[in-house]
């Protein structure tokens, strides 16, 4: 330490210094040799002794030792003890000094004095080396205590630094720590950032994935459904195909009529040809691109219908023809006859016997009671489709599976419910109708009863939901209509747009339709020999439950609904269809209907009520597409047609008859026939 350092050097000063180099020695007693104090302590110490022996009868040596003890003996300063120390700068010099220590050896030696001397100057060293001792003993305390405190304040200053240091190194720590953690948190932040984006990135990618995989499925569904739909326009494709072939085969065998005709029967062979070659040319080109498309089907129908329009004008002018013919054998029977009768005489002249008279004594003038022949085809190919249909998911219907027979009540409900929902609504609510039952007939799953159902859950279940549909469609005419005559049009114009989309649900609606209203045909059932009566009571539309037939009024209340809601069907179309399609079924259908029936006899209260019916709905639309033909039409009913109905008319069943009679009467006073209550109109289907 710095302290004992200095001690050292404080040390070695001392001995270096005059005193430091003197040489004293312990043993001068026995060198007989004195003391350097000898001198001092003559001159001093004895005088007093000397003085105060009388008063004392101590020892010497007693004596010595208490005037040792005095203070008075002892030097009080510095100077004093220098000034009679033998290295005093008083003495000249060193030889000087030790010739009087020698001398006074000498004097000591050669008295007892100088033992006593002696004694007092040992005394005085012990005195003075106890007190040099005792002095040298504090100050190594004293400086032991400095140096215990220096070590002390050292300790402190060591442990302030150590602290200072410690302090230093944990705020470096601490920084550290911080700057560590500062980077720890924006790693983290970085971290979670880079997460969130990546969550997000995958996110986006999951929705991008799940969008491609939603639109594969959307894709191969729809590739499903074009297939299927494919498969179903190129199976109508082979149907209207061999349905024109069959009548090009009718109109072939009108060649035995040609002789009768007027007309040319080549044209109408080459119209049929080209006909029979434009279905020819689409199937061929269908079979080419794969699957036909909804314009090939609708050209092919087209065509099919001209055809049947074809066979069946042909079939109008041969039955003219035939009756021109007839008319003309019987005018030429007459005058054979007549002159016949005038060559044998006056006397054998009979009248001609008069052709038949109906009931009111009036001709019947060769009405029919039998529908024409192409009538029947077209009635008997529709209930063979029909029934077709029934055989195709008869083994939906007649399954023991329990799945299967969920799911047939699943898609019977899902056919039926929408068309029982039908009424006089918004045109928005008819239009989610329209799309729920054009998406079920699609293949598109629909939600039915708080499940998701589709056709595609069973290969015979379209065939199965068509059947169905086309079924409900006649039954809401003979319940709905028959008590809301407004609900028609609603029905119809969904039945409409249904059937231009989907031409299968059309021919059985009019299955269904005919075989429930024959007169719809128009055809009136004749009894056969053998029929049960029960069986032709059905033919001819009752209700026949447990041998007991439903009352007039209620039938003629069911034949109103549905010939009403036919008359309906012919002259509305889907609003939000192709407008440049034409209609399936439109009013030159309700044009052949009346011709036909005006064509054939009456029936009591059955025609009337018909005729009646079907003019308040379709008569306005008839009057605007025909005008000048359709009035000479409706004075052809008045003049000619009235007579015959109220002739077979009983004066119970007059009701008909005259509300028929006073619409028309009303209808030709005004030039007019009113818009049926209820028609739809552009503001409805804005609401």
């Amino acid at each position: 330490m710095p302290s004992e350092g200095r001690c050292w050097e404080t040390l070695k000063a001392l001995r270096s210094s005059d005193k430091g180099r003197l040489c004293y020695y312990r043993d001068w007693l026995l060198r007989r040799e004195l003391s350097s104090y000898s001198g001092w302590v003559v001159e001093h110490v004895l005088p007093h002794m000397q003085e105060n022996q009388p008063l004392s009868e101590t020892s010497p040596s007693s004596t010595s030792a208490s005037a040792l003890d005095q203070p008075s003996f002892v030097p009080k300063s510095p100077d004093a003890s220098s000034a009679f120390s033998p290295a005093s700068p008083a003495t000249p010099n060193g030889t000087k000094g030790k010739d009087e220590s020698q001398h006074t050896e000498s004097m000591v030696l050669q008295s007892s004095r100088g033992i006593k001397v002696e004694g007092c100057v040992r005394m005085y060293e012990l005195v003075h080396r106890m007190k040099g001792t005792e002095g040298l003993r504090l100050w190594q305390e004293e400086q032991e205590r400095k140096v215990q405190a220096l070590s002390e304040m050292a300790s402190e200053q060591l442990k302030r630094f150590d602290e200072w240091k410690e302090l230093k190194q944990h705020k470096e720590f601490q920084d550290l720590r911080e700057v560590m953690e500062k980077s720890s948190r924006e790693a983290l932040g970085h971290q979670e950032k880079l997460k969130a984006e990546h969550r997000h990135r995958a996110k986006i990618l999951n929705l991008k994935l799940r969008e491609a995989e939603q639109q594969r499925v959307k894709q191969a569904e729809q590739e499903r459904l074009r297939k299927e739909e494919g498969q179903i326009r190129l199976r109508a494709l082979y149907a209207l195909q061999e349905e024109m072939l069959q009548l090009s085969q009718q109109l072939d065998a009108s060649e035995q009529h040609k002789a009768l005709l007027k007309v040319d029967l080549a044209a109408f062979q080459t119209r049929g040809n080209q006909l029979c070659s434009l279905i020819s040319g689409i199937i061929r080109a269908s079979s080419e691109s794969s699957y036909p498309t909804a314009e090939s089907q609708a050209e092919a129908e087209r065509a099919l219908r001209e055809m049947r329009d074809l066979l069946m004008n042909l079939g109008q002018e041969i039955t003219r023809a035939c009756e021109d013919k007839r008319r003309q054998d019987e005018e030429e029977a007459q005058v054979k006859l007549q002159e016949a009768q005038m060559q044998q005489g006056p006397e054998a002249h009979k009248e001609p016997p008069a052709p038949s008279q109906g009931p009111g004594g009036k001709q019947n003038e060769d009405l029919q009671v039998k529908v024409q022949d192409i009538t029947m085809q077209w009635y008997q190919q529709l209930q063979d489709a029909s029934m077709q249909c029934v055989l195709t998911f008869e083994g939906l219907t007649n399954s023991k599976d329990s799945q299967a027979k969920k799911i047939k009540m699943d898609l019977q409900k899902a056919a039926t419910i929408p068309v029982s929902q039908i009424s006089t609504i918004a045109g928005s609510k008819l239009k989610e109708i329209f799309d729920k039952i054009h998406s079920l007939l699609s293949g598109k799953p629909v939600q039915s009863g708080g499940r998701s159902v589709s056709v595609t859950l069973n290969p015979q279940g379209l065939d199965f939901v068509q059947y169905k549909l086309a079924e409900k469609f006649v039954k809401q005419g003979e319940e709905e209509v028959a008590s809301h005559h407004e609900a028609a049009f609603p029905i119809a114009v969904v039945a409409s747009g249904i059937w231009e989309l989907h031409p299968r649900v059309g021919d059985l609606i009019l299955a269904h339709l005919h075989k429930k209203c024959p007169y719809s045909v128009p055809f009136y059932p004749t009894f056969k020999e053998g029929m049960a009566l029960e069986d032709y009571q059905r033919m001819l539309g009752y209700q026949v439950k447990d041998s007991k037939v439903e009352q007039q009024d209620n039938f003629l209340k069911r034949m109103s609904g549905m010939i009403r809601l036919y008359a309906a069907i012919i002259q509305l179309r889907w609003p939000y269809g192709n407008r440049q399609e034409i209609h399936p079924h439109g009013l030159n259908h309700g044009w052949r209907w009346l011709a036909q029936i005006l064509n054939m006899e009456p029936l009591s209260d059955v025609t009337a009520t018909l005729l009646f019916d079907f003019l308040e709905v379709c008569g306005n639309a008839l009057m605007k597409q025909y005008q000048v033909q359709f009035w000479k039409m409706l004075i052809l009913i008045k003049e000619d047609y009235f007579p015959r109905i109220e002739a077979i008319t009983s004066s119970g069943q007059m009701g008909s008859f005259i509300r028929l009679k006073q619409f028309l009467e009303k209808c030709l006073q005004h030039k007019d026939i009113p818009v049926p209550k209820g028609f739809l109109t552009s503001s409805f289907w804005r609401s």
